[in-house]
């Protein structure tokens, strides 16, 4: 009777458990879709310290504090959000290693870390984490919007690449793989498809256009930008600055 009575609380304390993480991530979703960042990410720490591998609240954790740390100033700060993003990504890739979100956000994060990163050695890294990452996480999922971005964004900041910079690096750790404008067109383009409200993909996509002398095809980007819904906290900003390029460029 008493065995009967342990098991029966057991799973009573089970399924309460369960209620109460289904309730934090509900809410930690409403914070996201009220562009409320920290306290979402609040609601997700919450989750963790009940639930250290809780894969849902691990990656959404992971993107987030990467998304706080895009609004920093200073430099040093920024680098600070970036490895507390890259340790939540590198605990969801432990907890799920064949998780197509997980291996979108280290490639994410690795992407995020290049932009502040002053060691050679650990820019090479960060270069090929981006790649090696949003490879796998395509190969799980081919139709990954944000995936296809972040593999967009990365030949594109391996187009951009300083020639001198990289003889270095090829002569100190052995090079870093190439990338083309042509993939990076072709990434960014599948994840416009995939994901038609994604800002950041928009402002590089035309970023990208831009660059290669295609005027016509980055006002057309541009243009559709311009007009997307805020569906992030970040999106007012990197609207702000599509149309400062669209009125540069018209």
């Amino acid at each position: 009777m008493k065995k009967a009575l342990v098991v029966a609380l057991l799973l009573l304390s089970g399924h309460l458990f369960s209620q109460d993480q289904t309730v934090l991530l509900k809410e930690a979703s409403n914070f996201e879709r009220s562009l409320k960042d920290q306290d979402a990410l609040d609601k997700y720490k919450e989750v963790l310290a009940a639930e250290p591998s809780n894969i849902t609240a691990l990656i959404r954790s992971s993107e987030l504090t990467a998304g706080l740390g895009v609004k920093q100033t200073d430099k040093k700060v920024k680098k600070e959000f970036y490895d507390k993003a890259k340790a939540f990504a590198g605990q969801a890739i432990k907890a799920d290693p064949e998780n197509a979100d997980a291996n979108y956000v280290s490639a994410l994060v690795a992407l995020r870390l290049t932009e502040v990163e002053t060691e050679n050695k650990k820019l090479v890294a960060d270069l090929k984490d981006v790649k090696t990452f949003a490879d796998k996480a395509l190969a799980i999922n081919p139709n990954h919007g944000k995936a296809n971005y972040v593999l967009g964004k990365w030949n594109f900041a391996m187009v951009q690449f300083p020639w001198a910079k990289k003889a270095t690096v090829k002569v100190l750790f052995g090079g870093l793989p190439d990338g083309t404008i042509d993939d990076a067109y072709k990434y960014m383009e599948k994840s416009r498809t995939l994901e038609p409200y994604f800002v950041q993909n928009f402002l590089d996509l035309a970023k990208a256009y831009k660059y290669d002398y295609k005027p016509a095809k980055a006002i057309e980007v541009l243009n559709q930008l311009v007009k997307l819904p805020t569906r992030t906290s970040n999106d007012m900003a990197m609207k702000a600055e599509g149309k400062q390029l669209l009125s540069e460029m018209q």
